[in-house]
């Protein structure tokens, strides 16, 4: 056994007392997390952050021809025929589909009518006479054709407008945009006052 005098014991005392002062300060320093910055985090929790809600507005359709599944749909607003056509279960092997424009926009209480190969506008109008069953996009309130989506099919059944002048009302709307109103038909080759006089309370410019 060491024999310390009064003085080294006192010295290695104050010398222990200072390791391990030494080592709580380390530990505290670099092991534990300051009490400060943990009162910051919890006085300030994290805000998490979520998408915002988009809401969309609905429109309801009717799809009837030859389409797997005819019916009464309901779709977002901005959908358009081939989207139609998809939601009723797609369209019969016999189906015309070279007739429709299936980037035509929908609207609320629109009809799409879907034709067979060989149909004809007589025909078509058999399937619902109360309803007008017009090959493409037709609407129940007015029955009126916009011209401003009408493809080929639906401005040939307007009164004095033929094939070549449909196609004329095509290349205008392409070139030029959507009608303002009903009167700016009257720009496109081939249609004059009388002629639109014949026209104007069957059309209609959405």
């Amino acid at each position: 056994m060491f024999d310390f005098s009064k003085r080294e014991k006192i010295l290695l005392g104050i010398l222990l007392v200072l390791f391990i002062s030494i080592g709580a300060i380390t530990y505290y320093a670099f092991f534990r997390e300051s009490p400060e910055i943990a009162f910051k985090l919890q006085e300030e929790p994290a805000i998490p952050v979520t998408a915002p809600v988009v809401e969309t507005e609905e429109i309801v359709i009717h799809v009837a021809g030859a389409v797997k599944n005819p019916g009464v749909y309901t779709l977002e607003e901005g959908k358009r025929v081939k989207d139609a056509i998809e939601v009723a279960g797609g369209h019969l092997p016999e189906a015309d589909i070279l007739r429709l424009n299936l980037a035509q926009k929908l609207h609320d209480e629109d009809k799409l009518y879907v034709p067979k190969i060989g149909e004809t506008s007589e025909q078509s109008d058999a399937e619902s006479p109360s309803y007008g069953a017009t090959v493409g996009v037709s609407s129940k309130s007015d029955g009126k054709i916009d011209i401003n989506t009408a493809g080929e099919t639906e401005l040939t059944q307007l009164p004095g407008i033929g094939s070549v002048t449909a196609q004329k009302i095509l290349d205008y709307r392409k070139a030029n945009g959507s009608f303002k109103t009903i009167d700016d038909i009257k720009n496109v080759s081939g249609i004059g006052d009388k002629k639109f006089e014949q026209i104007k309370d069957k059309i209609k410019v959405r």
